[in-house]
């Protein structure tokens, strides 16, 4: 396939220079369209007759979409994450479904690392009880615990998870975790306790949310799971944020139940800054960069355009959805 037209459907990346010379390189004769996260219009202009879509990972990729697309051979997604694809509606017309696993455990486990610390030292707090006069002691309200010998509830020992845990035990924190398709032997190369469901709740004093999101884990860490925790226990989801009730996790730690919060990842994304998850004190949200450094950003788009590029040229795709 020597002219293939390849539809990039985005509104993150500040340019596309890596896309466009890798995309180029292999088609000098292709052609390349964009389009934001709003593409039907697009999709009844030109992207109907794309050969491949390269979407970021908020972008919405439903039946009734794949099933317009008269020639496209792979949907690659920008994330290592693919909820918002239906791809068994695309694996059913033919179609691979690709996305980029792994390429970011390093940098997500360290913003859960950072989560604990900004949760326990509250560093960001003390400016204001300068300007209030306050030096020494005097300055902290409420001495919190060492970090060493806390314990960290994990949800979800995949990749991130595991790393997550290896991080933790090198600081000296109780490690125990939650997930039922993973074998014992795994949780002890990783120092760390399985326990049900619900111990792991009473247990914690931070919480890592660091499942996959499925019909069967959606919504989860509901009003009844958080209200097992201490009032001295913090959350930290760097996963999906339709993991957790958000209107359940607001209610907790707007009424002192819950200590806080930090959220890389909220339920409405792209978000709607009205959403009570921005105005809740104790909540820290980040906009989903928790898997950003140079390695990681350079390494996603490299993949995910090159399994664009092996599918249109026949070659055997590296991460197919199917394969993981």
């Amino acid at each position: 396939m020597n002219k293939p037209l390849i539809w990039i459907i985005d509104e993150e990346w500040p340019d596309y220079d890596v896309e466009k010379e890798l995309l180029q390189g292999a088609f000098p004769e292709g052609e390349i369209r964009f389009s934001g996260n709003d593409y039907g219009d697009d999709l009844a202009d030109f992207g109907w007759k794309a050969d491949a879509i390269l979407c970021q990972i908020y972008v919405d990729m439903p039946e009734e979409t794949i099933a317009r697309l008269e020639r496209c051979r792979i949907i690659s997604v920008f994330g290592g994450g693919y909820d918002r694809v239906d791809y068994k509606a695309a694996r059913q017309r033919g179609m691979e479904v690709t996305f980029v696993p792994g390429y970011c455990v390093e940098d997500v486990s360290d913003h859960v690392i950072a989560s604990i610390y900004h949760g326990n030292k509250k560093i960001t707090t003390y400016g204001q009880a300068i300007e209030e006069g306050y030096w020494g002691a005097l300055a902290v309200k409420e001495p919190v615990r060492r970090i060493g010998g806390a314990t960290l509830f994990i949800i979800g020992l995949g990749r991130i998870g595991s790393a997550v845990a290896i991080k933790a035990k090198a600081l000296g924190m109780k490690v125990v975790a939650f997930d039922p398709y993973v074998e014992e032997r795994h949780f002890r190369s990783l120092g760390a306790t399985p326990v049900a469901w619900e111990e792991g709740f009473r247990a914690a004093d931070f919480l890592s949310i660091n499942a996959k999101l499925t019909e069967e884990t959606e919504g989860m860490v509901d009003a009844e799971a958080l209200a097992l925790m201490k009032s001295s226990a913090q959350v930290i989801n760097t996963a999906r944020g339709a993991l957790v009730d958000e209107e359940a996790l607001v209610d907790a730690v707007r009424s002192g139940r819950l200590a806080g919060a930090s959220l890389d990842v909220i339920r409405r994304e792209p978000p709607c800054l009205d959403d009570p998850v921005f105005h809740c004190p104790n909540i820290l949200v980040t906009p989903h960069i928790s898997y950003l450094s140079e390695q990681s950003f350079s390494e996603l788009r490299q993949r995910a355009t090159q399994n664009v590029i092996d599918v249109l040229k026949g070659r055997p795709v590296r991460d197919r959805v199917d394969a993981e």
